[in-house]
């Protein structure tokens, strides 16, 4: 419960910066979220409260500038224009700043502090369960060329024996704790005042039934525990950070609804040969001296297997190679390869191979206006004009 020690900021989960439009957000969010339609705590209805009355003090310039100035909603401690009496909603003629919301949020009827104090009527339609976000790891070739993987799921379904209704044989009575109401109402006194709530049944999830004897595979909670292994499409060319959505298979749903969904957060590993730079791949590959100054026709790996790489006579140290059309294939798009060439230089030479590279150096220095040509016709054998 909101009180003297519990920062309102904190309670929001803003900053004491934080604009009206952002505590206004963060405020839609936790109300939605603790709830006790939805949040099935126990301090459900505290940390509904305190979310309440947080933003009824931040929500107001006034009320906000007096509460940074003092550090507490106490009404005896500073000015808050008269006291909490003064505040729209709390006794006085004004609306209460969070009604709207509260009303869009949750179909339910709102009213002040004053009198009965405030209530929120319960809703009981059908809610979509809350989706579950799993990280998940996949190879770097399977988010290149696609596949199908394995993916363990736990997960709750309606029971297939009662229906969802936690009934042996389908009997159901009238439930004892709301009279087959549906709902429940109980007043509770915070420093704010009196605050009443009307809130669904938790024994009949307000459908004021419940079941006359528990059914024997759920034990009356009208849904089974399941844990399978799904087959999980994963798209070609698919990059780290992407969501892969599996349909009803998150949390359960309420008063009837569906279940949430399942997202596979994916993060792409890392590859020993590749890398890739948006939709292209680079790569790095090692020639010798004599290739490099020749010229060849090397083989380098792609993400589609070996391919032939021309290297020109006279490639240079760190030069690169375009491969078309050999990258990351896409609905949209083909990239493609580029390979880094980097020039092996010897370390150690036969004695023969000494012989033959200072005769190079020797034939090169009596022609020195084309050194490159000199070297590359001595190993081929043509005659200079």
């Amino acid at each position: 419960m909101a009180d003297q020690q519990k920062d309102l900021y904190d309670i929001l989960e803003v900053s004491r910066t934080a604009t009206q439009e952002e505590i206004k957000k963060s405020y839609k969010r936790l109300a939605k979220k603790y709830h006790p339609d939805i949040y099935k705590g126990d301090d459900a209805e505290d940390r509904f409260k305190e979310i309440n009355a947080a933003y009824e003090v931040l929500s107001d310039e006034q009320k906000r500038a007096a509460y940074d100035r003092y550090g507490t909603t106490d009404p005896n401690f500073g000015s808050f224009d008269g006291g909490f009496g003064g505040f729209g909603g709390f006794g006085g003629s004004g609306m209460d700043p969070f009604e709207d919301i509260l009303r869009s949020m949750f179909g339910g009827a709102t009213s002040g502090f004053g009198g009965s104090g405030y209530s929120s009527r319960a809703n009981t339609s059908p809610i979509k369960g809350e989706n579950v976000v799993r990280n998940w790891d996949i190879s770097f070739m399977d988010a290149i060329h696609g596949a199908t993987i394995k993916v363990p799921v736990d997960y709750e379904e309606p029971c297939e024996h009662c229906h969802r209704t936690g009934a042996k044989d389908g009997k159901m009575k009238t439930c004892p704790h709301c009279n087959g109401r549906g709902r429940i109402v109980e007043t509770v006194s915070t420093f704010l005042g009196a605050m009443r709530q009307e809130s669904v049944c938790p024994d009949c999830g307000g459908s004021g039934q419940v079941p006359e004897e528990a059914c024997d595979a759920c034990h009356g909670e009208g849904y089974e525990y399941r844990h399978t292994e799904l087959n999980v499409k994963i798209p070609q060319g698919i990059k780290t950070g992407t969501q892969v959505r599996i349909p009803g298979k998150g949390g359960r749903g309420y008063n009837g609804g569906p279940n949430g969904d399942l997202y596979l957060n994916i993060n792409v590993l890392s590859d020993p040969t590749f890398k890739r730079r948006g939709d292209d791949i680079a790569i790095e590959t090692t020639i010798s001296a004599l290739d490099a100054i020749l010229g060849a026709t090397i083989k380098v790996p792609t993400v589609f297997g070996e391919d032939n790489l021309e290297i020109k006579a006279g490639t240079q140290p760190g030069q690169r190679y375009r491969m078309k059309g050999k990258g990351v294939v896409t609905s949209r798009h083909t990239g493609d390869q580029f390979v880094t060439v980097n020039v092996e230089i010897p370390t150690k030479l036969s004695e023969r191979e000494r012989d033959l590279y200072t005769e190079i150096r020797d034939h090169v220095a009596a022609q020195p206006e084309k050194p490159f040509e000199k070297i590359k016709d001595f190993f081929t054998g043509r005659k200079q004009d």
